[in-house]
């Protein structure tokens, strides 16, 4: 065995760093354990000073305030001064000792207390101490445990850590050194600074700039920007001048003296210049905040359910905040006749408040208002409206005040007329009572057959007792005219709404039908009285649809034509799908039968002939280019019926080619008169509808009329030929005819378009074919359908024939679609029976 090396005579020496290091880690422990509250103590002392205390403590209070500090000092001090204490050697050993195995360093100061005069006993306590050597050359000395926890169970120590290095941070720790100096000293000493700030108004959006950072010279500020500067030392020692306020304003100084201030409203462009060693100049350029904008691109339509729908365009630089439309009563334009003679009692304007984005921006938008104003005493006569919107800056726009008829619901029966007529002269003025008390026992005279219900009459005779008393209060009339309007709405509404309701309840009853299993016969009577209720109501629907005649203000909209034809075919599908045993693809085509009659509901008094500018002028168009295709017609069977006295065969067959023209058989009567007649009244029917055509500008329009004239021209020479018996001739001016109306009406319809601002996709629908047969009547197109398969002009076209998506970014134009019937459904201004319908479309064709 090798002998271990000899130990020197002190076998820690080689330890002497690790137990200095140890040393000095123990004393910190001692230090940190007897004076850590005096340590805290001067920590929140130290941040307290850094951020001013000094000069928050007056004059005459700062040598008390030292002596209460040199006190805490002393009662927290003097507790560690007697529990600290310096270590020993020994404690040094032991603590490094502890951070080793096998405690080593003991090993090295032990004696070996028996067999010392033993070789052997010597040879292996040598061989143990060598191996104890090796292991405390690994010694190292330990970090400071202080052990602070359970003695500061608060946590003050740390709250006063974090209070020194907020203090190093953004306080001024020269401070702590001369806490009796004047406070601008320290920074004077550094030399004069200022700092600077532009804070736009808050409706800008604009975030506020810190100067000192700004890179550049030239400074781009909203008008009304808010600039604030401070400058820190003695007065005057930062020069400072600018020209953007008005009037310039010198620099404000605070109590001390060594902190001047300077805040102002930049009005104007101009200069800002800052002196000294860290001076700056900034040219100020002030972007002009100007008034608000708002125009009303269209007047106010009456939509389907009778509200007012006005659109309107407003702008700003940085966005409108609030808006206002105020309705006046136009008496200028009002028709001063039977109730509305007498003077009106005085009403308020009717003032309401302008939709805004929720959403986006409010700088440029354009929304739609929409009010319900069909019960007050002002609807359907002439007012005026005006707009106005309010920016961020109190500044007002407004629109000219526009002068209209202010759209309310319109009643087509005429009882609910009257009613509805005495209704407004009531509210119009009181003294109407006693004329509207006798219109009304006129109305109740022989009633029998004009109510429907006797309620009514009695709920009628009440009134004419209210409305003959010596006094009409204005609560008493305000009852009078809602009963006015809920019996209007009943003799308006009620058949209609009851065969809708009937109709809904037979499909109800079919649907029952079908989860119950019913059998074939039941379903066929189910069947059948679907068909009578969808009849019924289709029929009301197309009365009230030619009721509603003259100009219908709703919104346009493009929708599919159906047909009562696609509707019994649709109705004959679901009865076999019944009779196959079919019965959940039968329940499905049901669902779609519902939805389709919903929609004819929701749209119904929507796209009429009348919703679009010309519309009924194309209207008439098509029904005189009807007539005269039938005229076309007839002329051309007269043309190829043999002449009295000749066979169906052989030589009477080409008669009236040989027979020479203007030339009757003998006895034989004239042919043409009647068809003469016919288009000669056809003709002057034209001319009566270009008398009241509208006038149109451009190139379209023109040559609509050119082409009318020539349809006119071209009915006189049929005319004069059916008058000489000259059937061939009369048919190629019929043909003539037919051409010029196809073409003007294609041209007009174009015309109108782009009055409406309409993209025409393609040629006009009428005109696209042409099937060139002389005779005028065969193969003509048919004319277009609504809903309820009524033909109608161009002009009032509810439907399309064609792509509806033509172009390149077919896609685009799809999402764009859905983006908007998103937006409609989410608009809690408009009706739920439209909402109701926009959500349906989104459930069908919406994204899945």
């Amino acid at each position: 065995m090798t002998k271990p090396p000899p130990l020197p005579g002190d076998p820690l020496a080689p330890l002497a760093r690790p137990l200095l290091l140890t040393r000095a880690t123990l004393v910190l422990e001692r230090l940190a354990r007897a004076f850590w509250p005096l340590f805290t103590f001067l920590a929140f002392a130290f941040a307290a000073l850094a951020f001013g205390l000094g000069r928050l403590i007056p004059p005459d209070s700062l040598g008390a305030a030292a002596g209460v500090a040199i006190f805490a000092v002393i009662v927290l001090g003097a507790p560690g001064v007697r529990r600290f204490r310096w270590p020993r050697r020994a404690d040094v050993v032991a603590r490094l000792d502890r951070t080793l195995t096998g405690r080593p360093l003991a090993a090295l100061t032990d004696t070996l207390a028996l067999g010392a005069a033993d070789p052997a006993s010597k040879a292996l306590w040598a061989v143990h101490r060598g191996r104890m050597v090796a292991a405390a050359a690994a010694a190292r000395a330990p970090g400071p445990d202080p052990d602070l926890a359970p003695r500061d169970p608060f946590a003050l120590r740390l709250s006063a850590l974090t209070a020194v290095a907020m203090a190093l941070i953004f306080g001024n720790p020269a401070a702590v050194l001369s806490p009796l100096s004047p406070p601008g000293a320290a920074v004077a000493a550094m030399g004069p600074a200022w700092e600077g700030w532009a804070e736009p108004p808050r409706y800008t959006g604009k975030p506020a700039l810190y100067l000192n950072g700004f890179e550049g010279d030239d400074l781009y500020l909203p008008e009304g920007t808010r600039l604030a500067f401070r400058f820190y030392g003695a007065p005057g020692a930062v020069p400072f001048d600018e020209t953007v306020s008005s009037p310039a304003a010198l620099p404000d100084t605070e109590e001390n003296a060594t902190v001047q201030r300077h805040d102002f409203v930049a009005e104007r462009a101009g200069v800002i210049k800052i002196g000294g060693p860290m001076g700056r100049v900034f040219q100020v350029i002030v972007l002009s905040d100007t008034a608000p904008e708002v125009e009303l691109p269209a007047l106010a339509e009456r939509r389907a359910d009778g509200k007012m729908a006005q659109p309107f365009h407003a702008m700003d630089d940085y966005g409108v905040i609030r808006g206002q439309a105020r309705i006046t009563l136009d008496m200028a334009a009002l028709d001063r006749r039977y109730g509305l003679t007498v003077a009106p009692e005085p009403r308020d304007d009717l003032v309401f408040d302008l939709p805004l984005p929720i959403t986006g921006s409010r700088a440029d938008f354009t929304e739609i208002l929409v009010e319900d104003v069909s019960q007050h005493a002002w609807a359907n006569l002439p007012v005026k409206l005006t707009l106005q919107v309010e920016d961020g800056r109190g500044q007002i726009g407004a629109s000219g005040a526009k002068a209209l008829e202010l759209p309310g619901r319109r009643f087509f029966d005429p009882r609910a007329a009257a009613l509805i007529e005495l209704r407004r002269d009531l509210l119009w003025s009181r003294e109407n009572a006693p004329r509207a008390a006798q219109v009304l026992r006129a109305l109740l005279n022989r009633s029998e057959d004009l109510f429907p219900a006797p309620e009514m009459v009695e709920i009628l005779r009440g009134v004419v007792e209210q409305l003959e008393t010596a006094s009409l209060t204005a609560e008493a009339r305000d009852s009078v005219a809602k009963l006015l309007w809920d019996m209007a709405e009943l003799l308006e509404d009620g058949g209609l709404a009851d065969a809708l309701a009937a109709m809904q309840q037979a499909q109800e009853r079919l649907s029952e039908a079908i989860r119950n299993g019913a059998s074939k016969d039941e379903i066929a009577k189910l069947m059948e009285d679907l068909k009578e209720a969808t009849d019924r109501y289709l029929q009301m629907l197309a009365e009230r649809g030619q009721q509603e005649e003259g100009p219908q203000f709703g919104q346009q909209q493009e929708s599919q034509r159906i047909t009562g034809d696609q509707i019994q075919q649709l109705m004959d599908e679901i009865q076999k799908l019944m009779e196959e045993g079919r019965m959940a693809e039968a329940q499905a085509l049901l669902d779609q039968l519902a939805r389709m009659m919903e929609n004819m509901r929701v749209t119904q008094g929507q796209g009429g002939a009348g919703d679009q500018p010309g519309g009924q002028t194309m209207q008439d168009l098509g029904e005189t280019l009807r007539e005269q295709q039938d005229l076309s017609d007839e002329a051309f069977r007269q043309m190829q019926r043999p002449p009295p006295g000749l066979g169906q065969g052989g030589q009477g067959q080409n008669a009236p080619e040989m027979q020479p023209e203007g030339q009757d058989g003998p006895g034989a009567e004239d042919p043409g008169a009647d068809l003469a007649d016919r288009q000669r009244a056809l003709r002057r029917e034209l001319e009566r509808q270009k008398g009241l055509m509208p006038r149109l500008g451009g190139e379209a329009a023109e040559a609509g009329r050119d082409a009318l004239d020539e349809a006119g021209r071209a009915m006189d020479e049929a005319e004069q030929a059916l008058r000489d018996g000259a059937l061939g001739r009369a048919l190629d001016g019929q043909a003539d005819a037919i051409e010029a109306l196809r073409e003007g009406m294609r041209r007009l319809g174009q015309a109108f378009a782009e009055e409406r601002g309409e993209r025409r996709q393609g040629e006009g629908n009428l005109g696209q074919q042409r099937d060139g047969d002389a005779t005028g009547g065969q193969g003509a197109r048919q004319m277009p359908r609504d809903p309820l398969g009524r033909a109608v002009g161009e002009g009032s076209r509810i439907g399309s024939d064609s792509n509806l998506l033509q172009g390149e970014d077919v896609y685009r134009r799809a999402r764009d679609l859905l983006e908007e019937i998103r937006r409609r459904t989410a608009e809690r201004q408009r009706p739920e029976a439209e909402r109701d319908y926009l959500r349906r479309l989104l459930d069908n064709f919406g994204p899945r």
